[in-house]
């Protein structure tokens, strides 16, 4: 069920592979298995999971440039939007940022067939290294807005209508997702100081 229907969802926009569905698949059955001790989401019906969390993760990994790029994946809790993104960029390198121990456990499982997928369990400002790009959801900007523009030039960031609030980067028009209500995907570069 949960891999015809991401197909159907994603049909106008790619065509995943069977590999790729399969991976996405496994993801989601470890998400359910172990959602049930550790609180990695709040959705419950497979319609919302399959849009709220593949789907506009794809959506980003989408509209991310051609390109081999060292992309990290803020709070990435329980892989969103970093493992899809992960599962559809083989060329890309997707850096998990999470510092709950728990949930890097959970991710550390859930990507141990993912070459391209590595686990970084610490918080945004003590990462001692850079990225071309990073992705988010569900973290407030300006809690990591200052340590996300000494890491990175790019951004994508998937939330809400308003543009996210913001001194460090500027933010070209919102690209509003086919799913849902008022969600969007916000592309940003960082300002020259």
């Amino acid at each position: 069920m949960f891999a015809e229907l991401l197909r159907q969802r994603l049909a106008s926009l790619v065509a995943l592979t069977p590999g790729q569905l399969a991976q996405l698949e496994r993801h989601f059955l470890l998400l359910n298995k172990w959602n049930r001790v550790l609180n990695l989401t709040s959705l419950q019906g497979l319609a919302e999971i399959v849009e709220r969390h593949y789907c506009e993760s794809i959506f980003l990994g989408i509209h991310l440039p051609a390109g081999h790029w060292d992309i990290a994946d803020i709070g990435s809790g329980a892989g969103f939007p970093g493992v899809p993104v992960a599962v559809l960029r083989p060329d890309c390198s997707v850096y998990l940022v999470e510092s709950h121990r728990r949930k890097s456990v959970f991710l550390r499982e859930a990507t141990r067939d993912l070459g391209n997928a590595q686990v970084l369990s610490q918080r945004v400002e003590d990462l001692e290294r850079s990225f071309d790009w990073a992705i988010f959801r569900a973290v407030r900007l300006s809690e990591i807005e200052k340590p996300l523009a000494n890491i990175c030039q790019s951004v994508g960031s998937l939330g809400g209508k308003q543009c996210p609030p913001t001194s460090r980067f500027t933010w070209n028009d919102p690209i509003k997702l086919p799913w849902g209500r008022e969600r969007y995907l916000w592309i940003g570069t960082r300002r020259s100081t």
